[in-house]
């Protein structure tokens, strides 16, 4: 066989290789590195299918002229799906280690497998699973490195004291305005946009977090039970707030009470002193579970703000924000209990209330080009949701929504998300293919578009929306879901 053809099918191999890695890692990325939640979990099986499947029969099925279909097939149609993409991989220092595992791998194989025609059978399978299972076993070495380091960190930060947050929903936002509220009066750190994972907390506080730190805000996420455990064993925080529970992620838990006990985690802190914990917990009240929600009285929200009532210590206190949505009084809630706690006055609680800045993508007023637009795309839960649809009811205007609907709940609470859209607006932009066909079947009286690509939503609100409307993007889903 011509020398420059063995050389060529070399080369071709090792590409090949590398960009099924590459699909593979892409969706590791999306799933927190999570196989078993690629494997199960996916929404999309058929990029499984055309993207690593077809490839992988093609491979042992064309043989020696695999590299036809390679370049002709699998390169262009790789291109048009990195292009529609919305979160392409991320280049971090785990993606590159595993790219030069899997590269090494493949030069190994192939070195060991001139000698053999037979090797094809492990061509592209074998590297692959070497790489992966070396990349596992060396993360997992050197996060419990990480790990010790950010322990002995922590430790060494005597006068620290942290507050972790979980709930169903409004975990990060809950974390920004109890961040807002305290930290003119206290020296006060925040984890990051939404990193709520072990991972993401080690990370944070050996490379971010301040020495010079009082309180340090920690939010607290989960996809299966013992998560937050692990989490509430890392910290051993000082208090904690436990937020409404529902059923966000009911598809990783299936019901709702192992959501609430994966959420209670929070209390297995060996330094724990208070927690204030949502009635939708259903615990009884002790001296260090404090338990609130249903002390909120009188709330008034409107597109102007937000203001309450609350009974604390025995008295009244009245509460104004220029949050938007009725929901904030929950949430606000916990925020004032735990600000107090930590020594705010409540007149100081009450002034930074005032002055509260939105969360992006939370419910924020935008005007542009005589539009009015609320975006609420980080906000993906039923209760949430409806409250911003009941916010917008009294608009005069055309009202329009963008939404995928409910992502990660059930048919149930979509067909009645369907119903309350109906109620309110005069057209629906559904995105993504998730609830696609729930939400279209159950609407009936407003206008129905469905966008199968989010590239073309601009043109689509031209089309859709003129000056003097108002348009909600309510809930977002990346393209992969």
């Amino acid at each position: 066989m011509n020398k420059y053809f063995i050389f060529f099918e070399l080369i071709s191999h090792i590409f090949l290789t590398l960009t099924l890695g590459y699909y593979l890692m892409s969706n590791l990325q999306w799933y927190n590195y999570k196989l078993e939640r690629v494997i199960f979990k996916h929404k999309k099986y058929q990029w499984h299918f055309l993207y690593f499947l077809v490839p992988l029969f093609a491979y042992y099925i064309a043989g020696k002229f695999y590299w036809i279909y390679f370049y002709l097939g699998l390169l262009p149609a790789l291109f048009f799906w990195y292009k529609r993409l919305d979160k392409p991989l991320l280049f971090t220092p785990r993606v590159k280690r595993f790219f030069l595992f899997l590269f090494l791998a493949t030069i190994f194989q192939d070195i060991l497998c001139m000698a053999s025609e037979k090797c094809q059978l492990f061509g592209l399978i074998l590297p692959i699973f070497m790489a992966l299972g070396v990349s596992f076993l060396y993360e997992k070495i050197l996060f419990l490195g990480f790990k010790k380091e950010a322990i002995k960190k922590l430790e060494s930060m005597q006068d620290l004291q942290i507050v972790a947050i979980t709930a169903s929903y409004g975990k990060t936002s809950m974390k920004n305005f109890l961040y807002q509220v305290i930290s003119p009066y206290i020296e006060t750190y925040m984890t990051p946009r939404s990193v709520n994972t072990l991972a993401g907390l080690v990370k944070d506080v050996n490379m971010d977090i301040p020495s010079s730190t009082k309180i340090y805000i920690a939010e607290a996420g989960a996809r299966v039970r013992g998560d937050i455990d692990e989490i509430a064993k890392f910290l051993n925080h000082q208090y904690a707030i436990v937020g409404k529970i529902g059923p966000q992620h009911i598809e990783y838990f299936k019901t709702l009470e192992n959501i609430r006990n994966t959420k209670m985690e929070i209390l297995n802190s060996k330094n724990l002193k208070k927690a204030f914990v949502h009635e939708s917990a259903m615990i009884k009240p002790t001296k260090k579970e404090v338990v609130f929600g249903e002390n909120i009285k009188n709330i008034d929200a409107s597109l102007e703000g937000t203001s309450f009532d609350l009974e604390i210590d025995g008295k009244i206190e009245h509460f104004q924000t220029p949050l938007l949505g009725s929901f904030h009084a929950t949430n606000l809630t916990a925020i004032i209990l735990v600000a107090k706690e930590l020594g705010i006055g409540i007149e100081n609680i009450k002034k930074e209330l005032k002055n509260l800045k939105q969360v992006d993508h939370r419910l924020q007023k935008i005007e542009a080009g005589g539009k009015l637009i609320i975006d609420d795309s980080f906000n993906g839960n039923f209760e949430g949701m409806s409250a911003s649809y009941e916010l917008v009811d009294s608009y005069k205007g055309k009202k329009i929504i963008i939404t995928p609907g409910v992502i990660e709940s059930d048919e149930k609470t979509n067909i009645e998300l369907a119903k309350k859209i109906d109620e309110v607006f005069d057209t629906i932009i559904i995105t993504g293919d998730v609830n696609a066909k729930t939400l279209y079947k159950n609407i009936y009286k407003a206008k129905k578009v469905i966008l199968a690509d989010k590239s073309k939503l601009e043109q689509a609100l031209i089309e859709h929306t003129k000056a003097g409307d108002l348009v909600l993007f309510s809930n977002d889903a990346p393209t992969f879901i």
